[in-house]
């Protein structure tokens, strides 16, 4: 049995998956295919996910993933996780995680904060573009949103260069329906707090028109408007993305494939604030 190994509160082995994680993500996984020849047996699907997450934490590359952990090749650890993005697992268990939090009222729809980190990008592909720090170079960026603890709702993946503000309400229909209590699931947070790379009268509309409040800095303003004293929350998220060393830079050519590290990553975190809160 594969079981994490705790040292204090920090995990010493992160990329071991639990008991308690594991009951959650084995009945999304998708029902594998027969297979037509023999040969090697299947690795088994825990197994494989330790091995995405042992790249995940450390970045190592696939064809350097080592055979002596016992998690399978790389390469097979690539395909499994290209194949459950495909088939929706982290953004269903991206429901049912805030599902909980929210049956124990320990998600703070009070306000949502909106945010951005630019990653560079070491090849070209869909969703990189010129670095708005060296246009010489590739970059993407993490586009993401929190409630007011910090818990992500939200995250999405654009080219560097990519105005922040056009991701405004892409985030906004990215939330998911959360049920957990009585009455209609919730989706909607009653403030969305924002820095002045958001600053748009237009947005502000749109953003009203779905009836949340937006505040949102001015561009021309002196600073003091009092917005960081709850829009530091995003900050420490995006440092909790960024502990997770793939993350850091983005390796893939793929956009997918750093599309599937970034959903893991928001089902990781969301499920410590489960293991922390609930």
């Amino acid at each position: 049995m594969l079981v994490g190994l705790y040292v204090g509160k920090r995990e010493a082995r992160p990329w071991i998956v639990s008991d308690e994680l594991w009951l959650l993500v084995e009945p999304l996984l998708p029902v594998p295919a027969p297979k037509l020849v023999p040969g090697r047996p299947r690795v088994p699907d825990r197994q494989a996910l330790c091995g995405i997450l042992f790249v995940l934490h450390t970045g190592i590359q696939w064809e350097y993933l080592p055979q002596e952990l016992g998690f399978g090749s790389g390469m097979t650890c690539g395909r499994r996780l290209a194949a459950w993005n495909e088939a929706g697992v982290w953004d269903r268990l991206h429901v049912v995680l805030p599902a909980r939090l929210r049956a124990a009222k320990q998600l703070d729809w009070s306000r949502a904060v909106i945010d951005s980190s630019h990653v560079r990008a070491a090849r070209r592909g869909p969703n990189s573009g010129p670095s708005p720090v060296d246009r010489a170079r590739p970059g993407s960026k993490h586009h993401i949103l929190v409630d007011g603890q910090g818990i992500p709702l939200a995250v999405s993946l654009t080219g560097g260069i990519r105005n922040d503000v056009t991701q405004l309400m892409p985030l906004l229909a990215k939330i998911p329906s959360v049920p957990g209590l009585v009455g209609w699931p919730r989706r909607r947070p009653d403030v969305l707090l924002g820095d002045r790379g958001y600053d748009h009268d237009k947005y502000r509309r749109l953003v009203g028109a779905r009836g949340i409040k937006p505040v949102i800095a001015r561009r021309g303003v002196l600073h003091g408007s009092g917005l960081g004293v709850h829009r530091w929350v995003v900050e420490r998220t995006i440092a909790w993305f960024h502990g997770f060393r793939r993350l850091r830079i983005r390796w893939e050519r793929r956009d997918d494939i750093h599309e599937a590290f970034l959903g893991l990553a928001t089902c990781l975190i969301t499920h410590r604030h489960v293991q922390r809160l609930c």
